[in-house]
């Protein structure tokens, strides 16, 4: 019975090994199918490519380009795959998709600096940056980036066709620096205090230096009179004032600097009769003081002349 019995089992056994296999073989040919880009050449990817760009289908683009590049990397038309699949990134838009045209476009730099294309790629990795800048109430480190990308790109490529582009970007961008340290500005002067009237004017003051060209230039030469005024610098105030009448006859804020002066003139009286005084203090104790010292070099000499005198005897000595 023993025979018989070991026959049984292995009879029971080999069944189940075929099902094993069975199973197998047919998971693999029911499992997930190769993606039939990966079977497409270089060539046929980058046509595709195209053609699905031009139909504005960026995404299913962005794929067959990508795949074109990676073909062939360092043939013509793998250089051409590698722009158009960062346009694709481009224009579908978003931070993620900028992250990675910004990418792309730095790539093409670093595998073709001497390229025709070269002043395309600074561009864009510029426009990429430039599409991530932050609102000017919030930090401009990526507005920052973007402007020397710009400026890069003026620098490194006098006749390229993008340099109206840039110009205007680099325009708007300053600008864009300039409204944040207005926002600044303008949050330092809501508190209205005489203690952080520094910290207000030199916000405004950066502008006027480094941004001399802001559009709204008008605002910041308004506030920084009420700036200079609450620091009782009055001269420096009514010199903003009038550089605001003079520059921008229309602004609205001129018709907030009339009772503004009426009343800052009105509250400095008392402040402008303590400041002469106290320079007038000042003066008669400077004026004192050089009296103190000029008498006290008056009797030194006069010491010294003693002193050579009977040193020196009398010279018709007796």
């Amino acid at each position: 019975m023993a025979p018989f019995l070991k026959l049984r089992s292995q009879l029971r056994v080999r069944p189940l090994l075929l099902c094993a296999v069975l199973a197998a073989t047919v998971a693999i040919g029911c499992g997930k199918r190769e993606d039939p880009i990966l079977l497409l050449s270089g060539a046929e990817a980058l046509e595709q490519g195209k053609a699905l760009l031009a139909a504005e289908k960026y995404y299913k683009a962005s794929k067959l380009l990508t795949h074109a590049f990676e073909v062939e990397p360092n043939s013509r038309s793998g250089r051409e795959a590698l722009l158009l699949a960062a346009d694709s990134l481009y224009l579908q838009g978003g931070t993620d998709n900028f992250i990675k045209c910004e990418a792309k476009y730095r790539d093409f730099l670093n595998r073709f600096p001497t390229s025709d294309r070269s002043d395309y790629a600074q561009y864009k990795v510029a426009a990429c940056l430039a599409a991530r800048a932050e609102r000017p109430d919030r930090d401009q480190k990526i507005t920052r980036e973007a402007l020397a990308a710009f400026e890069e790109l003026l620098r490194l490529f006098p006749t390229s066709d993008h340099l109206g582009e840039a110009r205007q970007q680099v325009r708007d961008l300053t600008d864009r620096l300039a409204a944040h340290e207005l926002v600044v500005g303008n949050f330092y002067s809501s508190y209205g205090s005489y203690g952080i009237c520094e910290a207000t004017q030199r916000r405004f003051e950066t502008i006027q230096k480094e941004y001399p060209e802001f559009r709204q230039m008008d605002e910041v030469l308004y506030g920084l009179g009420v700036a200079y005024s609450r620091c009782l610098k009055d001269e420096k105030a009514a010199l903003a004032f009038e550089d605001l009448r003079r520059r921008f006859p229309d602004s609205p804020y001129l018709a907030k600097i009339e009772p503004f002066q009426k009343q800052w003139e009105k509250d400095s009286v008392p402040v402008r009769q303590r400041d002469e005084a106290l320079r007038k203090m000042l003066g008669e104790t400077k004026q004192q003081a050089a009296a103190v010292a000029k008498a006290k070099e008056e009797a030194a000499q006069s010491g010294d002349a003693a002193k050579d005198g009977a040193e020196g005897g009398d010279p018709g000595g007796n």
